[in-house]
């Protein structure tokens, strides 16, 4: 998948947006993706200020050294780019060599001219050679509107982050630029999709005059409300998503050039982190499923920062102390199989607090019954495994009965532990569906569970239609997870013609309502954590 270009604009100076430029792209690199930023503001750069302490030397060239080269016909990008250290893959184009001939090299420009001489195709060239080496370019934009920005907002991004404050001149200001960048989009010469704008206030203080606050939030909600038609999914109000995208002033960040997400490991609501990590989220998920950031903002970010995480173990075997016993013997026989598999005790603490995870899958040592502590890190797991392949795999030990298990541990398929089955056994097992040898459900030409979940959570339907559609669902539940196929089949043909779609009478249709679009998320994450049938590849259109 080729990378995307986003470019941090503002039309007034003093709103962060090198600032939050430099923090989000600290973030996407330590969540280990391919971040290069560029410092396109020439008359004044300051990116470098905040990379400066990670930098292995002062940069020795950079942006208008792109135009030496069109010059003298040589196409070498990549030779002025810098690598920051310690914070994963993480490159750095300076505006220029830090040196008293800077100053003069950018009043010689004259970008009129050099784009009538076939900069832009040079530049174009430049765009799809950094889309293929990286996950995501970041560029920082001069302020205002010039022929700079221009380039900036409308030639090279896919997505414009545009930063303001709470004041009219810097809103209405913002969006003068994102419509003409909008405009100019269009009369170029080359490929490009609708520019799509992420409008993030910035430098709010809301902690002081509260009502004030909120109807400058009112404001700001008018006055972009535009923006969010392009690719805000249609169950969320432009006014939810607008307190995603607010970063609160803290006069703490507000002397020099720092980077807080590298001190705030796991940041309180309170703190500049948190909502930089947001941002950051939105911007990996590359403005997609926001329904699920407005349901749940931890799950949300939390998935986004482990979805290309490296896990130090492949299992988890989580025990409740009575049954340590039965986890080490069942631990030493996944070792015996060459799984790289760590202990836990429930009720540690410790790992509900993490802000990631250290394994790919989870087993849960059920004893009789599922702790508290259990119960919340299944739920945590879940919350954190939006679109990968993580599972949950319970292992009930003699004497536990399955029916009485809670929720959607006992929606999972579950193994069990005593009697003629041993560790070994077991182990043996567990390898099978971490290797996707056990499917959740059986195989089925005829039945595409998951788009027909999709179906039914973007549908709008009668109150009483969605009551039976909330029956299907939770029953639904214990089919899948009970490996019933043919229950399941029924249930699917039931919801399907539940679902179906049917004129409009008055204004008695509505969308899903929470409970219902909550029952089916938590299914098709159960559905995303279950073990595939991978030696079927042509057999796994049931489960997506």
């Amino acid at each position: 998948m080729p990378g995307s270009i986003f470019t941090f604009y503002s039309y007034k100076g003093g709103v962060g947006r090198s600032f939050t430029l430099a923090n989000i792209a600290v973030l996407l690199a330590r969540w280990g993706h391919r971040v290069l930023c560029l410092d396109w503001d020439l008359e004044a750069p300051g990116l470098g200020d905040y990379f400066r302490p990670r930098l292995p030397a002062r940069p020795s060239g950079g942006v208008v050294d792109l135009v030496d080269d069109f010059r003298q016909g040589r196409f070498k990008p990549e030779a002025h780019v810098q690598r920051l250290t310690d914070v994963g893959v993480l490159d750095f184009l300076a505006a220029g060599r830090e040196e008293p001939g800077y100053v003069g090299q950018v009043q010689e420009i004259d970008w009129d001219r050099l784009y009538e001489d076939g900069f832009g195709e040079y530049l174009e060239k430049c765009r799809e050679q950094w889309v293929a080496r990286y996950d995501f370019v970041l560029i920082d934009s001069r302020t205002g509107i010039s022929d700079i920005g221009g380039i900036c907002t409308a030639h090279l991004p896919d997505h414009l982050v545009l930063l303001f404050t709470a004041n009219r001149q810097s809103i209405l200001g913002a969006m003068e630029a994102a419509r003409r960048a909008d405009a100019a989009r269009n009369r170029l010469p080359f490929d490009r999709a609708r520019l799509t704008v992420l409008p993030v206030l910035s430098r709010f203080d809301n902690r002081e005059e509260y009502d004030r606050s909120e109807t400058w939030r009112g404001i700001v909600v008018d006055e972009t409300a535009e923006l969010y038609l392009t690719w805000l999914d249609q169950t969320v109000e432009p006014a939810t998503m607008a307190r995603h995208l607010t970063l609160p002033y803290v006069s703490y960040w507000s002397f020099g050039e720092q980077l807080p997400v590298l001190s705030e490991q796991t940041p309180s609501a309170d703190q500049i982190g948190f909502a930089l990590e947001t941002v950051a989220a939105v911007i990996a998920s590359r403005l997609d499923r926001t329904d699920l950031l407005a349901e749940n903002r931890d799950a949300y970010v939390a998935a986004v920062r482990a979805s290309r995480q490296e896990f130090k173990h492949e299992l988890r075997v989580s025990t409740p102390r009575p049954a340590v016993g039965k986890a080490d013997e069942l631990v030493a026989a996944l070792k015996s199989q060459g799984v790289r598999v760590v202990k836990s005790y429930s009720g540690d603490r410790s790992l509900l607090a993490r802000a990631e995870d250290d394994a790919r899958h989870l087993c849960l040592l059920v004893d009789g019954k599922v702790s508290r502590w259990q119960s919340a890190e299944v739920e945590l797991f879940l919350h954190r495994t939006l679109g990968q392949d993580r599972r949950v795999i319970p292992v009930l030990t003699a004497g536990t009965d399955a029916a009485g298990l809670p929720g959607y541990v006992g929606n999972l398929r579950y193994l069990r532990l005593g009697g003629s089955r041993g560790a070994d056994e077991v182990a043996r097992d567990l390898v099978g569906q971490l290797k996707g040898f056990t499917p959740l459900v059986d195989a089925d030409d005829d039945l595409d569970l998951v788009a027909l979940l999709g179906q039914a959570r973007g549908s709008r339907l009668r109150t009483s239609r969605w009551d039976l559609v909330d029956e299907l669902v939770a029953a639904l539940q214990t089919a899948v997870g009970a490996g019933d196929s043919g229950r399941t089949r029924d249930l699917a043909t039931d919801l399907a013609v539940a679902v179906k779609p049917r004129p409009p009478n008055g204004d008695d249709h509505h969308a899903a309502p929470p409970r219902v679009r909550q029952s089916i998320d938590w299914l098709l994450r159960t559905l995303d954590v279950r073990a595939r049938n991978t030696t079927k590849p042509n057999h796994r259109k049931d489960l997506g």
